[in-house]
């Protein structure tokens, strides 16, 4: 199998004459330490920690950092003057203060570098690459991933994520793309509106959770196998992606050292599930030391490709009892559903749009056996061309009754 296109961009663009882990180690080494030092010199919730360590796994020493304290620009180790863009915002379905995440020239070209990587594994020169994520200007997601596309010869097809159905199938008629990057239910969902003759048979999954039944339902009707990618602002936008032996995803591991911990703070070895923390030694402007994510997965042994870069499973925002990753993997292996909204109270309600008339003995059943004991409640609507994502980021549930 070929060497992953991750690994050779790590390994030129760090200019490492040797490719192995202690060369790799290393270099996180270095760069953790640099980090270090700088933080301590900026003072701020950082000031008390060593400028230098001796080996990676004095790291697990140090306290942890929260999404509370990426309010306000307070981990900012670069000048104002430096920041190229900033993502400002609470994540779907998280409530508290809003992150803000600063990002250098520097930043952004490792993070197009990161993704030209990902992607080149599916596509071609040549190849148009449908996009469906938010185009919300220069260095934005969408803008970034365009730039990647473009570097391998590509063509990017801007899509954005709030076009209605109809929009996006007329999209796809006149351009006829080959490849699609953008959130794994918008493309399923896509593909059974659009019918026969649908193009596209490349696809790099992201921005949300792709749970096995999802993952199933499009490899089938794609009938290719999707390269699914973990990203977060925190990280970059780019963090982990696919190799050829679609066995769980490759880290960017010359920016970001990773660990998995249980709900105490331990760290777990590989195998065991718990939380992603991140430290990116590779940020310039808002570098983290010890970030939990809030994402859950594991780190898997030693890749079939022969790759040194340590990967993760299937990531997941792991909550107590019913979980909307839960609900699209049971659902959207019937054919029939486009989307749906749903909403656990004292009752779980569903909002579905669908291809045919029907489909509510279905989806409640489908629904029953996740959510056991309690009341299932199934609307269904006929979609129509105006009618767009129900969701047109991450998939949430709600938790106030649903009013469609």
């Amino acid at each position: 199998m070929k060497r992953t296109a991750l690994e050779a961009w790590i390994q030129e663009t760090e200019s490492l004459p040797r490719w192995n882990r202690e060369a790799l180690e290393a270099l996180q080494l270095q760069r953790l330490n640099h980090l270090l030092a700088r933080a301590k010199a900026r003072g701020g919730i950082y000031r008390d920690y060593p400028a230098k360590l001796s080996s990676l796994e004095q790291l697990q020493a140090l306290p942890f950092t929260t999404a509370e304290d990426l309010s306000g620009g307070k981990l900012l180790l670069t000048s104002q003057s430096q920041v190229s863009r900033v993502i400002s915002g609470a994540t779907s379905g998280t409530t508290g203060p809003a992150k803000r995440v600063f990002y250098t020239q520097a930043d952004l070209a490792h993070t197009v570098g990161f993704f030209a990587a990902g992607i080149s594994e599916m596509l071609a020169p040549g190849d148009r690459c449908l996009i469906a994520f938010p185009f919300s200007g220069p260095f934005g997601l969408g803008d970034l991933i365009a730039k990647a596309v473009e570097r391998l010869g590509g063509i990017p097809i801007p899509a954005g994520s709030r076009r209605s159905w109809g929009a996006l199938s007329d999209l796809v008629r006149a351009a006829c793309p080959a490849a699609y990057i953008g959130f794994p239910v918008t493309l399923l969902s896509l593909a059974r509106y659009y019918g026969a003759g649908f193009p596209i048979r490349k696809a790099l999954v992201s921005g949300d959770a792709c749970p096995p039944g999802v993952m199933d339902a499009l490899e089938a009707q794609l009938d290719s196998r999707l390269y699914p990618h973990y990203g977060s602002r925190e990280c970059g936008l780019g963090g982990a992606v696919t190799c050829p032996a679609f066995e769980g995803m490759h880290l960017r591991e010359n920016h970001i050292l990773a660990e998995i911990v249980d709900e105490k703070g331990n760290v777990l070895p590989t195998g065991a599930y718990g939380e992603l923390v991140i430290t990116t030694i590779g940020m310039e402007a808002m570098p983290l030391i010890r970030y939990r994510t809030g994402d859950f997965t594991r780190f898997l042994p030693p890749c079939p490709c022969g790759g040194i870069t340590r990967r993760i499973d299937r990531v997941s925002r792991r909550a107590a009892g019913l979980s909307m990753e839960d609900l699209d993997s049971a659902l959207f292996p019937i054919p029939g559903l486009l989307d749906y909204r749903a909403s656990l109270t004292d009752a779980l309600e569903l909002f579905a749009l669908v291809l045919e008339d029907g489909l509510e003995a279905s989806l409640g059943q489908a629904a029953a056996r996740c959510c056991p004991g309690y009341p299932i409640r199934v609307k269904t609507a006929r979609i129509l061309p105006d009618d767009g994502p129900l969701y047109p980021g991450k998939r949430f549930l709600l938790n106030t009754p649903l009013v469609p």
